[in-house]
């Protein structure tokens, strides 16, 4: 799961090597914090956030289908 969400953040981004995905999990499940560049934060969020919208249905769906629940905040 963290090698999709690496994956998604590496190919939306101009600066993919400043991407930083970590993992940890709570009551919900697991969570993914990702850290981009400032110049990508406007990439990654996309117009009126629908672009971190689809990327957090995405890895959702990806999680429902392992049997697991996943969650993705994107830090500044």
């Amino acid at each position: 799961m963290r090698e999709l969400v690496d994956f998604i953040m590496t190919e939306l981004v101009d600066d993919p090597d400043a991407v930083e995905v970590s993992e940890s999990e709570d009551d919900r499940g697991l969570r993914y914090t990702v850290h981009v560049a400032p110049d990508d934060m406007g990439k990654v969020i996309g117009k009126g956030g629908r672009t971190a919208k689809a990327i957090r249905a995405v890895v959702r769906a990806a999680a429902t289908r392992q049997g697991a629940s996943a969650y993705v905040d994107i830090a500044d």
